[in-house]
């Protein structure tokens, strides 16, 4: 063990002693609505940093001049280079996914040495995929009769597949990470902005008749070939996990329309279904789903 190392362990140590039976930041049910938070993968990369190693209690990110330890714990400290800089503040754990304010980069990044590159939080990386949780705040979207609200699976899926995409060193941009409204043109612009890669936009859907069930993906009228591409990549990964599919289909919807790149839509089931409104409520099969919409996006990538 190099003294470098020795030093980084022995603070490690004093810290969780100081934090005493604060222990790991508490689990929540999904995405934190209402609170401005990332991931610890967003945190390293706007940062310009890689993560070198991780344990259930802190994170240690390094790049060429800098090592930076955040400790996972709510009011769990960070440091920089060796030294002791500020509180992380609010942690929330959910299935292995850290998320931490989102004010953190801020607070970190003028303890850095010089000469590192910095990652914008606006406009964000050019060619990311666009992950649009649909509705949101005043808009609900379709409730299920056991009052289950479609922005809030839009919402919990999406954050999902952003997360495991960073982890896979895909850059993503999410148009929403709170409970806000956003209209839907400017839900393609923040796509074009960047020019996507992919914009993939979350939904779940109803129907007159509860007998209606399964996924559906769309593309616009006249969509371009790479939207066709990404469409059939993601409904073959999204049947795996046991949905009916309800095959690929056109519809003018206006983000599709206004997207300038390619861009699908997903339905990831019935609410108006209690089979597929009771999948969409389970967080397990929630997160087989994004796992699913995460894979069929990396295939469309590499093609």
């Amino acid at each position: 063990m190099t003294t470098r190392t020795h030093i980084f362990v022995v603070l490690a140590s004093l810290t969780l002693a100081i934090a005493g039976c604060q222990g790991p930041g508490h689990k929540t049910p999904g995405v934190v609505v209402g609170e401005d938070t990332i991931t610890i993968e967003q945190l390293a990369l706007r940062l310009g940093l890689r993560i070198e190693q991780r344990d259930p209690t802190f994170v240690v990110m390094k790049n060429a001049a800098n090592t930076v330890i955040v400790f996972t714990h709510t009011d769990g400290r960070f440091f920089v280079n060796g030294k002791p800089m500020g509180s992380v503040g609010s942690v929330t754990i959910d299935h292995g996914v850290v998320r931490v304010p989102a004010t953190l980069p801020d607070q970190i990044r003028p303890f850095l040495r010089t000469g590192v590159p910095e990652q914008p939080t606006t406009p964000g990386p050019k060619g990311a995929v666009v992950i649009d949780a649909g509705h949101g705040a005043h808009d609900p979207g379709t409730i299920s009769p056991t009052g289950l609200k479609e922005k809030d699976i839009n919402l919990r899926v999406a954050a999902k597949v952003a997360t495991l995409l960073e982890q896979r060193g895909v850059a993503v941009v999410m148009t929403r990470w709170q409970d806000k409204f956003i209209e839907l043109e400017e839900r393609a612009e923040i796509g074009n902005r960047r020019k996507a890669a992919l914009f993939v936009s979350i939904h779940a859907d109803s129907a007159p008749s509860s007998s209606a069930q399964g996924f559906t993906i769309y593309v616009a009228a006249g969509a371009s070939a790479q939207s066709y591409r990404a469409a059939h990549a993601i409904n073959q990964a999204i049947e795996k996990t046991g949905m009916n599919n309800r095959g690929i289909r056109e519809e003018d919807y206006r983000v599709l329309m206004k997207s300038k790149g390619p861009a699908v839509l997903i339905e990831l089931g019935y609410l108006s279904n209690p089979q597929d409104a009771a999948r969409l409520a389970d967080d397990r099969f929630r997160d087989r789903l994004a796992q699913a919409i995460a894979d069929g996006i990396q295939a469309y990538l590499k093609k």
